[in-house]
């Protein structure tokens, strides 16, 4: 229960990978906020939670620059500090590069990675009157690798990677650490579904789960570990170190 006197800002927390690492740290004791657009699913998410008096949810669209203001200053007003940033909110976008349009273009981007930087900078705002802090960011394997038509979900996670060490060397003096997570395949809805090739094809023999990536989280933003910060870590049961040749 290392994180039974901490705060934790989780954004795209009602479903998904998000969904996952705030039950993780609910489960270690800490006090979470869940922030998301979707207002059905989050309600949800509260109404499931057998320790519901350790979160809260506020409804948060994170291209709205006035509604990240009032995520954090909510936060505070509710519990009086924020100690921990988990920057999940994120969509993708999958679509020829003909037929993108650029409203679309700066959607996905907006949602990935300006919200990043907004979120950031304004819990690093309460964080540094409290001597410290910890952010992660979860961008992607696709950050360095790639499938045809991705170029807008691809571009927004290795920003999410570059402004990670930019953080971490902006706001080092006031101890912050700021890392990054690349999950891989991360099976969020059906996983009994999933066939055997599935998972053999990872070097881990299994498709990973919200859990997995949950688990980094706890490890990056333990105070123990505060000696890591700028890095990413990859979470894909092996697979972005694969050579794949056909034969």
């Amino acid at each position: 229960m290392k994180f039974f006197d901490k705060v934790v800002v989780v954004t795209g927390a009602s479903n998904g990978i998000g969904k996952g690492i705030a039950k993780a740290y609910i489960e270690e004791g800490a006090k979470v906020v869940l922030a998301d657009i979707d207002g059905t699913a989050g309600q949800a998410f509260m109404d499931e939670l057998e320790n519901a008096d350790q979160a809260i949810f506020l409804q948060t669209d994170v291209r709205k620059e006035e509604d990240i203001f009032a995520l954090f200053q909510k936060t505070v007003d509710t519990y009086g500090q924020i100690d921990i940033l988990v920057n999940n909110a994120g969509k993708g976008l999958f679509k020829s590069i003909y037929d993108v349009t650029i409203e679309e273009w700066d959607d996905a981007l907006n949602t990935n990675l300006r919200s990043v930087f907004l979120c950031s900078r304004e819990a690093a705002k309460y964080m540094r009157k409290a001597k410290g802090g910890s952010i992660v960011n979860i961008s992607s394997t696709r950050a360095y690798m790639s499938e045809a038509n991705t170029e807008a979900y691809s571009a927004s996670k290795g920003g999410i990677m570059a402004i990670t060490h930019a953080l971490a060397n902006s706001l080092a003096s006031d101890r912050i650490t700021v890392n990054s997570i690349s999950p891989g395949w991360i099976e969020t809805k059906h996983y009994k579904e999933l066939r055997d090739i599935d998972h053999d094809q990872h070097l881990s023999k299994r498709v990973g789960k919200p859990e997995d990536i949950a688990r980094a989280c706890l490890f990056l933003t333990n105070k123990d570990n505060d000696f890591i910060t700028g890095t990413n870590l990859t979470v894909d049961g092996g697979m972005t170190v694969k050579m794949i040749y056909e034969e």
